[in-house]
């Protein structure tokens, strides 16, 4: 019997001679998952359809551009979990108490405790994790690959590929335990093994594979407007990424100012109150919190700087800080320091002038203080050299 063609031959088939064969192929390997991530995100089956076609047409409409070392189940993974999120414009985000109530009435049969609690918030939690760490998560618990597998797909050794998951296993484990939900790295893994993914609706696939070869030339207008704005989300996740990524700083290198740029987005999480007057932010909420002011553009440097992105750093310091010698540069040391960071804490700030604010931050699990100065520079925020006492 020989063996089944490869993801890549298979896109790679279809960009060259728009072979609906081979895009039906990929839509019936990957329908699964791509309709439950939806349907997890939703709760609504019809939804969970039309967001499945929509994924699959941005894949017939984007298979020409994705490098051959994409790996197709992360990548669909990730489109589907974003376009639920814009179809569902937060829903995801309702209390915890109502999703599992509403969970609880629609599955058809009981389901084990631990997958009860954690469906509500895995892929809220799978986002926080890293590309790669999230394409690990999908080939071993989703797809049920072995370490072999995986290492092979992701080009790295079988005992390598085995700890990268395990580590990103270990981070939705602490997600979780963050939300209330106290279960063992053991039982997480089976719940998503066993529940990640269910069968897709009967006839799906067929009528999927029509719509996605000719890149939805025959969809309604809702999917049409669904692939849109889930198009702008994808664009705009890049260059999020790009922007956010040139204005790094690290908590543990000491006394520095910030690279910020003015942006109108403000998506602070809120705060946990500490002590008077002193607000802490756990590090499974950092994210992307635009630069409207000067403690969410704080945010946004800090959920950059933990991936380490040293070409992004240079880019977004000042020439004054890029002559300090080894600017910008992020050693193994500050890396593994880095990583022992659970939250981060500003215990004081002062406004140094009309253009410049100094945040005094603790990091819990460094147990050390640092000063930052946030500084207007032009119609820019930037990371210059050591701020003067």
């Amino acid at each position: 019997m020989s063996e089944e063609p490869e993801d890549q031959q298979l896109l790679a088939e279809f960009v060259r001679a728009n072979a609906e064969a081979a895009f039906a192929a990929l839509v019936r390997r990957h329908l699964g998952l791509v309709y439950s991530t939806a349907l997890r995100c939703t709760r609504n089956p019809d939804h969970a359809e039309e967001i499945a076609q929509a994924v699959f047409i941005i894949l017939a409409r984007k298979a020409k551009d994705l490098s051959p070392r994409v790996v197709l189940s992360g990548w669909l993974y990730q489109t589907a979990r974003l376009t639920a999120a814009n179809f569902v414009k937060g829903e995801f985000r309702r209390q915890r108490r109502e999703q599992e109530a509403y969970m609880q009435s629609t599955l058809r049969e009981p389901e084990p405790e631990t997958w009860t609690h954690i469906a509500p918030l895995l892929d809220e939690a799978m986002g926080t994790l890293g590309e790669t760490d999230r394409t690990a998560v999908v080939l071993r618990y989703f797809e049920n690959r072995t370490a072999a597998e995986i290492g092979v797909t992701l080009r790295l050794t079988e005992e390598t590929a085995r700890k990268r998951v395990n580590r990103a296993l270990e981070k939705l484990r602490k997600y979780f335990t963050r939300r209330g939900h106290t279960f063992s790295a053991t039982a997480i893994a089976g719940a998503m093994s066993a529940h990640s993914v269910s069968a897709a609706p009967a006839g799906l696939a067929h009528t999927i594979s029509t719509l996605a070869v000719t890149q939805g030339a025959a969809a309604g207008s809702s999917t049409l407007a669904l692939v849109k704005g889930a198009l702008k989300i994808m664009a705009w996740t890049q260059a999020k990424t790009a922007i956010v990524a040139s204005v790094a700083i690290l908590l543990t290198v000491g006394t520095t100012t910030l690279v910020l740029h003015h942006h109108p987005a403000n998506n602070l999480p809120a705060p946990q109150p500490v002590a008077a007057g002193q607000t802490e932010f756990p590090r499974d909420t950092w994210r992307f919190a635009g630069y409207s002011n000067p403690e969410s553009a704080f945010m946004s440097v800090i959920w950059a700087v933990s991936r380490y992105d040293e070409p992004a750093a240079r880019a977004g310091m000042s020439a004054a800080a890029l002559a300090v010698p080894n600017a910008g540069n992020i050693g193994m040391q500050d890396r593994q320091e880095f990583r022992r960071i659970t939250a981060y804490r500003i215990v004081d700030q002062e406004r140094l002038s009309a253009d410049e604010v100094s945040y005094t931050v603790f990091a819990d699990g460094l147990n050390q203080s640092n000063k930052f100065v946030l500084q207007h520079i032009g119609n820019e925020w930037k990371l210059g050299p050591k701020h003067k006492q």
